[in-house]
């Protein structure tokens, strides 16, 4: 479902910028893009709106992981009252950090389809984002002799990677009481 105004969207999100950069005290720039153009990347993320940050306190948005970026990234859904499912419609990056990590994304998921394929055991990812996550479940799509589950809750959601055909041992079968 795509966003009913998305100049109107950018906007709101510029305002909530310009206060957070003004206010913050903080020394960098922000780029809005609707509708950016088709990349290498498109078919991975596919926003209808781009916000990239540049200028010297950048690195404060990457530090801790991009915890900072994320964040603000978090705080425009909620102006813009985005259900979860359309949060993947804006897409915050500073100094190309989220071309980065999906990249690093997919390799981590072509290490873990060897080690499952040599091993015949799952492998389990560490907790991470719904973007991420699907990212992953992308990047293994085509392998016909694997498949992909998210399993856990919340925050602590996470891809595992499972040979075709696996069955877990040892497992019981659920029994109710009369």
């Amino acid at each position: 479902m795509p966003i009913e105004d998305k100049v109107a969207a950018a906007n709101k999100i510029h305002e909530f910028l310009q206060a957070v950069v003004s206010k913050g005290g903080l020394r960098f720039k922000y780029r809005i893009t609707v509708d950016p153009p088709m990349g290498e990347d498109r078919e991975w993320e596919r926003p209808d709106i781009l916000v990239d940050f540049s200028g010297p306190d950048s690195t404060l948005l990457l530090e801790r992981n991009g915890e900072l970026l994320r964040a603000i990234e978090v705080l425009a859904f909620e102006i813009l009252h985005l259900p979860p499912n359309e949060h993947e419609k804006i897409s915050f990056d500073c100094m190309n950090q989220r071309a980065m990590r999906l990249q690093e994304l997919r390799s981590a998921a072509t290490v873990a389809a060897e080690k499952v394929r040599s091993t015949g055991t799952p492998y389990s990812f560490a907790p991470m984002s719904s973007r991420e996550r699907r990212i992953v479940h992308l990047a293994l799509r085509d392998q016909e002799t694997l498949r992909t589950e998210s399993e856990g809750e919340g925050l602590r959601r996470y891809v595992v990677v499972y040979p075709k055909d696996y069955k877990p041992a040892g497992k019981p079968a659920a029994r109710t009481i009369p």
